[in-house]
C-alpha cells in the first residue's frame, strides 16, 4: 500500500486506503501504464481546451460548458476544470470537479486537490469515493500528513447505496459520521473521533472514540456483533466473542455466554491452517447443576440429585492433504451431557466434517486416511459414536427422559474400503472390484433389529454386546449395447463374497462362536428404450422405459449374522435398479426378480419442466429374513424395507418447475395396499423482487403398530417472508408435528431488509420435547449488517 501511495496524487491514495486488498506495486502501475498507453515513466499527456506551459509547469483547462480537462501520466487519469502539473516537481494541483483514477481503477472525486511528488502532504477538498464492495465515503477535507497517517475532517462512511434505483439520492440505512477519522498505518486501523452511529439518518448510538482494523486488512483482533437471547432455563442471555488473530495463519475465537439465571459458559475455538491442511477445535465449559423440569410428580422437588460440577463439550476436525495420493483427517465430537447443547443454545454442533457422518443428534470421533487415483480408492477409518437422542420421552418431566445407551452404539476399528478399475475393456464391457472389511465391538446388548428374531432370546439376563467383523470381495462386470432403433442393452454378472466371524452371542442361546461365509452370484441385464416427441410451440416429451431381469441364487441369509448397516432401505428411482438395494453389507438379496418402470418429461418453452417416475419390483419368492419384530411386540414381525413380499413398494419420484419463480419436487414409497409407507414433498415459491415461500413435508409410516418405540413421524415445515411496504415486511417460520398435533417450533416477526442491513424483530416459541426445560418462548432479534471488515467467523444458525 505504501508503494503506491507514493506513486500518484493524494486523492487516489485517500480513497485507496479504505479499499481491502493488496495495492499494486509502484514500479508495477508504472510499466503496465507505461506499456499501454506508450507514455514511458516520465510522459505526460495532455487533453484540453486550451493548456499552456510556462517552463515546467503546464496549466490545462477545460471548456467552459464542456469536458473537463484531462492530465495522464504514470498510470493516473486527472480530470477536472482546470489542472495543473509541474514535470520538475510531479506537484499536481486540480480545481473544480475533479476526478482521479488509479492504474488499478479506482476512482475518486474532489472539488480541490493538491498533492507534492513524494506525497508527504496531500489535501483533498469535498472528497467522496466509492469503494469496490459498493460503500461510499465522504469528507469535507482530506489530508495525508506523513508516511503513515491518513486523516479525513467531517467525514461520513456508509456501506449502504446513496443512490435510488433511478439515480436519485437518499438517506443510507446505516452511516458512521465522525469529526474526525484517520487511518494508521503501522497500527493498521482506523480511528474515529466523536462517532456517531446513524440508521435510516437517525442518530441511535454516540461513541466520543472508535475503531476498526483497515479494511486492508482480512482478520483483526477485536469484538464481534454480541448475541443475545433469551431462555426459560438461562434466562436472559448475551454472548460477548471476541476474535483473536495470532498470525494470519492462526486465530481464537473467545466467546463468553453470561446468563441471568446460571453461571457463565465460556466457549472457544482454535484455528490454524497449515501447509497441507486445516485444524478447528471448540470447546466448552461450565461449571452448574443441571436446569429443567425434573419434577415428575408435581411434588416441587427434584426426583434425581441435581449437582454442581463440570459441564464441558469438545467439537473438533482437522483435514491434511499433502502431495501425492494420500489424505488423512480427524474428527473429535464429545459433550458431558446428552442436552448441553440445548440448555446453553451451542451453535452448529452437528457438523459433516470427517469422512463418515454421525447422523441428526449423534456425535462421531474418528481417525481416517483415504487414497485416491485414477483408477483406485482406497478407505481405512476407526470411529465411535455418542448418542443424544431420546430414547423415551417423559411428558411429565422433560429432564427425565431416557436417552439411547451409547454402549449400545458399536466402536467401529476398522472400517476398510476399497475399489480398482482396469483401464483395458474386458470381454468388451468395464469391469470393477470392490473389497470391504470392517469389525465392531459392543458393550450392552441389543436386540432387533440387529439381531434376527430367532437369534432374540427369551431372557436377556447377562447378555453383552454381540462383536463382530466382516470381510467382503465383489466383482462386477457390465457393457452397454446400443442398437441403430435407439434401445439400450446392458448385461452385467455380479459376484459377491463375505466372511463373517461372530462373538459373544447372548449366552441363552447356548451357540459359541462361529465363522460364516456366504456366496452370490448375480446376472442379468438391463433395458431401456427413450422415445423423444417434439410438440407445438417448441415443447418435447420423453419417455423412458426402463426395465431389468436379474436372477441370483439364495443368499443364505444366517441369522446368526447381526444386520448392523442394513436396517432400512430408502428405494428411489435409482436404487430400485441396483443389484444390491441395502445401504450395506448384511442383508442380501438373491433369487429372481424383474424390475420396471418409466419416467416421462415435459419440457416447454422458458426452460420449464415436469417430470415423473413410477416403477416397482416382482420377486420369485418372498423373503421373511428382512422382517424384523415391532419395537413393543416381539411376536409380531414387520417389513421395514419394502422388499420382503413378492411385490416391492411403488416408488414414485416427481420433479416440477413451471417457471423460474416455483419448483417443486416429491418422492413416496407406496405399498401394495396403497398406503404411503415414507414420502416426501418440497415446494419453493418467490413472487415479488423478494417475497419468498418454502412448504416441506415429510411422513413415515413403515412401523404398522403404535406403541412406546414407535418411530413413525410425520412433520410440516414452513418458511416465509412478505414485504408490505418499501423495505419493511413479515416473516414466519414454524414446524408442524401432525402426529402429535402440536407445532414444535414457531416464530414471526417484522422484517426490514434492504441493500446493506436486515433486522427482524419477533416472538418465537420452542416446543421440542428434548429441551430439559420444557417450552420456550419470547422476543428474538436478529440484525445482520453489510460488513465493514469481515473476521472469517459466522453462525450457520440465524438467532
Amino acid at each position: 500500500m505504501r508503494s503506491q501511495l507514493r506513486t500518484g496524487a493524494a486523492l487516489s491514495t485517500l480513497a485507496a486506503m479504505f479499499v481491502s486488498g493488496a495495492a499494486f506495486a509502484q514500479t508495477t502501475a508504472a510499466t503496465d501504464a507505461a506499456a499501454g498507453d506508450g507514455l514511458g515513466d516520465g510522459g505526460v499527456y495532455v487533453d484540453a481546451q486550451s493548456a499552456t506551459r510556462q517552463g515546467d509547469l503546464i496549466t490545462a483547462q477545460g471548456a467552459e460548458r464542456g469536458e473537463r480537462a484531462l492530465v495522464r501520466s504514470r498510470g493516473y487519469t486527472l480530470r477536472a476544470n482546470q489542472v495543473a502539473y509541474d514535470l520538475g516537481t510531479g506537484v499536481a494541483s486540480a480545481a473544480g470537479q475533479a476526478e482521479i483514477v488509479s492504474p488499478n481503477g479506482d476512482v475518486a472525486y474532489a472539488s480541490q486537490l493538491r498533492t507534492d511528488a513524494e506525497l508527504q502532504v496531500g489535501v483533498a477538498v469535498d472528497f467522496a469515493t466509492r469503494l469496490s464492495n459498493g460503500s461510499s465515503l465522504m469528507a469535507a477535507t482530506a489530508v495525508r500528513r506523513g508516511e503513515s497517517a491518513n486523516e479525513l475532517n467531517y467525514a461520513i462512511f456508509t456501506p449502504c447505496p446513496i443512490c435510488d434505483e433511478k439515480g436519485n439520492p437518499k438517506t443510507p440505512s446505516i452511516s458512521i459520521q465522525a469529526e474526525k477519522v484517520v487511518q494508521d498505518e503501522e497500527l493498521r486501523a482506523i480511528l474515529y473521533r466523536n462517532a456517531v452511529f446513524k440508521v435510516g439518518g437517525v442518530p441511535v448510538l454516540y461513541l466520543p472514540f472508535f475503531s476498526h482494523p483497515d479494511p486492508t486488512v482480512e482478520r483483526a483482533s477485536g469484538l464481534l456483533v454480541p448475541i443475545i437471547n433469551y431462555d426459560d432455563g438461562r434466562g436472559l442471555s448475551v454472548e460477548t466473542p471476541y476474535l483473536h488473530v495470532v498470525s494470519p495463519s492462526e486465530d481464537w475465537l473467545i466467546s463468553p455466554q453470561f446468563n441471568g439465571r446460571v453461571a457463565p459458559f465460556l466457549n472457544l475455538q482454535w484455528r490454524r491452517r497449515f501447509d497441507d491442511g486445516t485444524i478447528v477445535l471448540r470447546g466448552g465449559y461450565t461449571y452448574e447443576r443441571p436446569f429443567g423440569d425434573y419434577d415428575a410428580d408435581g411434588d416441587g422437588e427434584a426426583d434425581i440429585p441435581l449437582e454442581t460440577e463440570s459441564r464441558s463439550y469438545v467439537l473438533g476436525w482437522g483435514r491434511f492433504d499433502p502431495d501425492g495420493p494420500w489424505r488423512w483427517g480427524f474428527t473429535a465430537e464429545r459433550t458431558s451431557d446428552k442436552t448441553l447443547f440445548d440448555r446453553y443454545d451451542i451453535s452448529s454442533p452437528y457438523q459433516d466434517n470427517g469422512l463418515y457422518f454421525g447422523d441428526q443428534r449423534r456425535l462421531i470421533s474418528q481417525l481416517y486416511a483415504e487414497r485416491q487415483s485414477e483408477r483406485s480408492y482406497v478407505s481405512v477409518a476407526a470411529f465411535s459414536i455418542q448418542s443424544l437422542r431420546v430414547a423415551q420421552t417423559n411428558e411429565d418431566a422433560l429432564g427425565l427422559n431416557v436417552f439411547e445407551d451409547d454402549d449400545s452404539l458399536p466402536v467401529v476399528a476398522p472400517l476398510v474400503d476399497a475399489r480398482w478399475e482396469p483401464e483395458a475393456p474386458m470381454f468388451g464391457g468395464r469391469l470393477r472390484l470392490r473389497g470391504s472389511a470392517v469389525a465392531l465391538f459392543r458393550d450392552a446388548y441389543v436386540g432387533s433389529p440387529v439381531l434376527r428374531p430367532e437369534m432374540i432370546p427369551a431372557t436377556t439376563l447377562g447378555a453383552g454386546g454381540v462383536d463382530s467383523r466382516r470381510l467382503s470381495g465383489q466383482a462386477e462386470w457390465r457393457r452397454i449395447v446400443t442398437t441403430r432403433q435407439g434401445l439400450r442393452f446392458e448385461p452385467f454378472v455380479d459376484l459377491r463374497v463375505d466372511a463373517y466371524s461372530i462373538g459373544d452371542l447372548p449366552p441363552a442361546l447356548g451357540l459359541d462362536d462361529a465363522t460364516i461365509t456366504r456366496t452370490r452370484a448375480a446376472a442379468g441385464v438391463d433395458l431401456s428404450y427413450p422415445l423423444f416427441k417434439p410438440l407445438r410451440g417448441g415443447a418435447s416429451l420423453i419417455l423412458e422405459p426402463v426395465g431389468q431381469l436379474l436372477i441370483a441364487n439364495d443368499p443364505d441369509l444366517d441369522p446368526r449374522i447381526p444386520n448392523e448397516d442394513s436396517q432400512t432401505s430408502a428405494l428411489d428411482e435409482t436404487s430400485l435398479f441396483a443389484v444390491d438395494r441395502f445401504p450395506g453389507y448384511d442383508l442380501l438379496e438373491g433369487g429372481a426378480r424383474v424390475t420396471a418402470g418409466a419416467r416421462a418429461t415435459l419440457r416447454w418453452a422458458g426452460g420449464r419442466t415436469a417430470s415423473l417416475f413410477v416403477g416397482r419390483s416382482l420377486r420369485a419368492d418372498r423373503e421373511d429374513g428382512f422382517r424384523v419384530p415391532i419395537p413393543d411386540n416381539l411376536t409380531d414381525l414387520y417389513d421395514p424395507t419394502g422388499l420382503a413380499d413378492r411385490t416391492s413398494d411403488w416408488v414414485v419420484q416427481a420433479d416440477f418447475e413451471p417457471s423460474d419463480r416455483i419448483r417443486g419436487r416429491a418422492h413416496a414409497l407406496i405399498d401394495s395396499s396403497g398406503d404411503i409407507r415414507r414420502a416426501e414433498a418440497a415446494l419453493d415459491g418467490r413472487w415479488g423482487r423478494r417475497n419468498l415461500a418454502t412448504v416441506n413435508y415429510i411422513v413415515d409410516r413403515s412401523n404398522p403398530v403404535e406403541g412406546p418405540l414407535n418411530r413413525n413421524y410425520e412433520f410440516v415445515q414452513l418458511t416465509a417472508q412478505q414485504f408490505v411496504y418499501g423495505n419493511w415486511g413479515v416473516a414466519t417460520a414454524g414446524i408442524a408435528d401432525l402426529d402429535r398435533d402440536q407445532i414444535t417450533r414457531s416464530e414471526v416477526g417484522l422484517l426490514f431488509d434492504d441493500d446493506c442491513v436486515r433486522f427482524e424483530l419477533g416472538y418465537r416459541r420452542d416446543n421440542t420435547r428434548v429441551r430439559p426445560t420444557g417450552p420456550s418462548e419470547g422476543v428474538y432479534v436478529r440484525l445482520n449488517l453489510a460488513t465493514f471488515g469481515g473476521s472469517g467467523y459466522g453462525r450457520s444458525e440465524q438467532r
